[in-house]
């Protein structure tokens, strides 16, 4: 386990480790429901490895106050962005997915809200009007995708529908929130499992028993129904954080922050953070870029999963582990010129190869206490026991 790894290395203080708890909360979280997990816009589109809401927030709590700068070096879907805000906390998030970026941005953007919703509806009943000719079958071939990934894992019917709503989306002024309903419903008509549509391997075409709904399933035939559930939870959703959200200003940035420059970053006063909540890859567990492999090739984004640090990709070998704690180390080296002397930093991570107490000490982090917390509530249906480790580390 975790907790027990950090106990052997001398470096540290044994009593600087507080196994499951910040103050009187479980940081297992185990008491709080799945959809209070996934509130308002945490859920605007899935995204694999992403920390829970409650997490950030209570740390965010208990060592920040109002008006205070986080920066979120490894933003990923803007977790820690959407939860600074709500506690009237400014922030910054760098990532080098475009991807993950537009979800960032249409998580946190302020909204015209009636606009909004005018704007998909619209957008949602002319689809469905298209939807409506390709009933007959053979269906009706009207665009081309000009991707074999997405010929390949989606049926003609799925294809065509999503095609029709991406080929209208021009025509609206909040494209980028279309493209994610779009994206998200994509990713579930997909010809795969109902209850694997995290990792699929290979399409599904035939009828299959279903682990998740006990019987045999279908393959999915189409995305209108998709495009039409995401878009009203969509609405609500923004609805709902448009009466959370304070005035505490956001920034996302799309940049390696091993090299990211705050000085040349349009917005950026100059002023520097009060600290750092975060989660970085795990060695050899995400390809980052792969997962929305749907919405790279529907989209055309430019793909920077060369520059990911620790992919799935490069394996868990000794090499791929050095070459990891490099890459992160070069990030918090490269970001300590922007931080407060005494800055608090919070690093969540799977560290089962106790590689992080050198990154704290070649960075110039003081170990201040290590949390431990075992992850039960996982989007993946399988039995391995997953737990995460969350490094208080303070700038010397």
């Amino acid at each position: 386990m975790i907790g027990q790894n950090v106990l052997y290395n001398s470096k540290l203080n044994p009593n600087k480790i507080s196994e499951t708890k910040l103050d009187s909360v479980d940081l297992s979280f185990s008491n709080v429901r799945e959809y209070e997990r996934t509130k308002h816009v945490h859920r605007l589109h899935p995204y694999l490895g992403k920390f829970i809401p409650q997490l950030v927030d209570v740390f965010l709590k208990k060592y920040f106050k109002k008006g205070d700068a986080i920066l979120d070096p490894f933003m990923g879907s803007g977790t820690t962005l959407v939860e600074a805000n709500v506690l009237g906390m400014h922030s910054v998030g760098v990532e080098i997915s475009h991807f993950n970026c537009l979800i960032a941005d249409i998580k946190t953007k302020k909204y015209n809200v009636p606009l909004v919703e005018k704007e998909i509806k619209d957008i949602l009943a002319k689809t469905k009007e298209f939807s409506k000719t390709l009933s007959k079958n053979p269906v009706k071939k009207v665009y081309n995708s000009n991707s074999k990934y997405l010929d390949t894992w989606l049926s003609d019917r799925a294809l065509q529908e999503i095609l029709f709503y991406r080929d209208n989306i021009k025509n609206y002024q909040n494209q980028d929130l279309l493209k994610i309903i779009l994206s998200r419903a994509t990713r579930s008509a997909r010809l795969i499992t109902h209850y694997d549509l995290a990792r699929p391997t290979k399409p599904v075409r035939e009828p299959y028993y279903c682990i998740k709904h006990k019987r045999i399933c279908q393959p999915t035939n189409e995305a209108f129904k998709f495009i039409d559930r995401y878009s009203i939870d969509t609405i609500n959703r923004i609805k709902e954080f448009d009466k959370l959200r304070t005035n505490a200003h956001i920034k996302i940035v799309q940049d390696d922050s091993r090299e990211v420059d705050f000085s040349k970053i349009a917005g950026y006063k100059g002023g520097k953070f009060d600290g750092i909540f975060t989660s970085p890859p795990y060695v050899g567990l995400i390809d980052y870029h792969d997962q929305h492999r749907y919405a790279y090739e529907l989209f055309g984004f430019d793909d920077n999963g060369f520059k990911e640090i620790g992919p799935a990709n490069k394996g868990k070998s000794r090499q791929a582990k050095e070459d990891y704690k490099k890459g992160i180390t070069d990030v918090f080296k490269n970001v300590n010129k922007y931080l407060k002397k005494g800055a608090k930093i919070f690093v969540v991570v799977n560290d089962r190869d106790n590689l992080y107490p050198d990154i704290a000490k070649d960075c110039g982090y003081l170990i201040e206490k290590i949390y431990h917390r075992p992850v039960l509530m996982r989007t993946e249906r399988d039995s391995t026991k997953f737990s995460e480790s969350i490094y208080y580390f303070r700038k010397e």
